[in-house]
């Protein structure tokens, strides 16, 4: 545990349109921080449409979802929002000043004024691998999130997936002071979605007898004295084959989960949150939902509209945070103060 976090603001999502809330924050003077489940800011945009095209973005014909979100970075630069990455908020409750207490994963604590949800369509958690009984070794022997090395280091390694990050953390852990013992790729089928040049290498590592690959679907496990010592395989040839390791490092994707949102007592209408379309403010006072997440008549699941609703949720806390200050609508073409806000002064 972490001491708590005093702040006016904290937004949770770091895609785009949390990125942007960001932005709208810095602009009426509000510092925040932002939570994101992954261990990167971009959320959907960068985890499913990365390299994917995107024309709806004013002013800019074209981007790609890793463009977008580099963009917005640049733009939310001159406010130095602290982000607090690979943790996920699990409880929110109302203080007796009532300021919001908000809770993370990581045993971060925030004591804040007013909290944003961009969290799209929920937080990016991976993927399991769906065996029985097998969720009795993880975190001590099976692991899904965030590969590192010290969980291999000297030890019999199998990496299951067929992604970059599953055939990147095989290339890894092959060399290096924390090399693992030995290192096998495990996918159901000799076919990869990895980019073509981490095939090659993955291959050429198998070849050369650094690593190897192994083609089956866990069917099974076999434990002895508390440890997981063999996953059962159903090979392409439909035989059983046993596979020995001493750690399991899933890299199965991610998918989006509602999670801990549904448990926060917000008004919510299939799964989505109810919002009023002034500021975009949820069913509890300070609490605003912007993006993919929210839901009011006429709701349109795009990019620009997050980005609109972030602009009026951004005023709306500038009334709840300085309520006797007088609301003036100031551009940025023209603003003295907005420029210095931006650094452009």
């Amino acid at each position: 545990m972490t001491a708590p976090i005093d702040t006016e603001a904290l937004v949770i999502g770091a895609g785009p349109v949390g990125l942007f809330q960001v932005f709208q924050l810095g602009l009426q003077g509000i510092h925040c921080h932002v939570v994101d489940a992954l261990p990167h800011v971009g959320g959907q945009c960068a985890e499913l449409y990365g390299p994917k095209p995107i024309y709806d973005i004013p002013g800019i014909p074209f981007c790609t979802g890793h463009e977008l979100v580099e963009r917005l970075q640049q733009q939310i630069a001159p406010f130095q929002a602290a982000l607090h990455l690979a943790q996920q908020v699990d409880h929110i409750e109302r203080l007796p000043d009532q300021r919001l207490k908000v809770s993370t994963s990581a045993g971060q604590t925030f004591h804040t004024t007013t909290l944003f949800i961009a969290a799209g369509v929920g937080a990016f958690v991976p993927r399991r691998m769906a065996l029985e009984g097998l969720t009795v070794f993880e975190g001590t022997q099976v692991f899904a999130e965030h590969p590192t090395p010290e969980r291999w280091a000297g030890r019999h390694l199998v990496v299951a997936g067929d992604s970059d990050t599953a055939l990147l953390t095989c290339l890894s852990a092959m060399a290096g002071p924390q090399a693992a013992a030995s290192v096998t790729l495990l996918h159901r089928r000799d076919q990869f979605s990895a980019a073509p040049e981490l095939i090659d290498q993955m291959r050429h590592a198998c070849a050369q007898g650094q690593m190897r690959f192994v083609a089956g679907q866990p069917t099974g496990l076999r434990a002895e004295a508390g440890r997981l010592q063999a996953l059962e395989l159903l090979n392409p040839q439909g035989e059983t084959e046993w596979l020995t390791l001493d750690v399991l490092q899933t890299c199965l994707g991610l998918s989006p989960k509602l999670g801990p949102v549904a448990q926060w007592g917000l008004a919510m209408e299939r799964k989505q949150l109810t919002v009023n379309t002034e500021n975009f403010g949820t069913s509890e006072p300070g609490i605003f939902a912007v993006g993919d997440i929210n839901t009011y008549p006429g709701k349109k699941k795009l990019i620009l509209c997050g980005f609109h609703e972030a602009t009026l949720a951004a005023f709306g806390a500038v009334a709840l945070l300085r309520p006797e200050e007088k609301t003036l609508l100031q551009y940025t073409t023209t603003s003295t103060l907005l420029h210095q806000r931006l650094g452009i002064a």
